[in-house]
């Protein structure tokens, strides 16, 4: 319990200070939310012209959207000083958390929470849900409220997870800003839309290495059930909300080990 309070706490003042300064706090988040916005507005014009891609209407494309756009959220409020690790190792502020009473992984999660960020994705993310749900039809009742719940925390885990692992990365390279925008950025926009439509190179990336499928496009696929899932083993629509443990549970192993090499850059 106590660290929890503290976990809270730390939070709490990371949320004030990012909030210091209201108007422009206020005009960041509107500005993360126009960009976003205008990248699935593109979409949906583009939607209305070709009607469906792979099966896929714009309502559930729409929902396929929503779902990366909540986990988002979420996990830039609890992960993202994982986020910006390798800055952190570069400067040397990482070496403050060394002489801390508590554990390190610990300390970076709940730290510093990028509140406009997550305001921005997280109003977009309930805006695609709440124009989308209602209209693909998914018939909502407690099991599919649970799965639904149980795949929002899973989805969380798995983009923690990966934040986690290159984070531990960096304690190797130091830099590791391009490998991750190679493997969490560019395969997160691919995951806004059906992995059917990629070819089989990217699909396993998805589904094995850097398992964004199992944020939103197999959780969908509980819901709706759309013919394309004929090309995937059915089990993975039933675990993909306990992939996120696995993909976390890995990731904090990996960073167990890894934590051991660092060495501090002396800046």
């Amino acid at each position: 319990m106590g660290e929890l309070r503290i976990a809270a706490q730390s939070l709490k003042m990371s949320v004030r200070s990012r909030m210091q300064y209201r108007v422009d706090a206020l005009v960041a988040t509107i500005a993360v939310f126009v960009r976003e916005s205008a990248n699935i507005i593109v979409i949906y014009l583009a939607l209305l012209k070709f009607d469906v891609i792979n099966g896929w209407n714009v309502n559930e494309l729409l929902f396929l959207f929503s779902i990366l756009f909540l986990t988002y959220a979420i996990v830039v409020s609890l992960f993202a000083d994982l986020r910006d690790f390798s800055r952190m190792i570069r400067e040397g502020r990482f070496d403050r958390l060394l002489v801390r009473p508590r554990g390190l992984l610990f300390q970076l999660i709940l730290n510093n929470a990028d509140v406009i960020a997550s305001l921005g994705h997280g109003l977009l993310g309930i805006l695609l849900f709440v124009l989308s749900a209602g209209r693909v039809g998914i018939q909502w009742n407690l099991v599919t409220i649970l799965y639904y719940t149980g795949a929002i925390i899973g989805g969380v885990l798995i983009q923690g997870g990966i934040f986690i692992f290159f984070s531990a990365l960096s304690f190797y390279f130091v830099e590791t800003g391009s490998i991750r925008s190679i493997f969490y950025w560019n395969m997160r926009k691919f995951a806004g839309y059906p992995i059917s439509i990629y070819n089989r190179l990217i699909q396993t990336i998805l589904i094995y290495v850097v398992p964004f499928a199992f944020v939103n496009y197999f959780p969908a696929q509980y819901l709706l059930r759309k013919p394309d899932m004929a090309n995937y083993n059915e089990a993975y629509i039933y675990i993909a909300p306990f992939v996120g443990v696995g993909v976390y549970l890995a990731a904090y192993l990996f960073w167990r080990v890894s934590v051991r090499r660092y060495y501090s850059t002396g800046n």
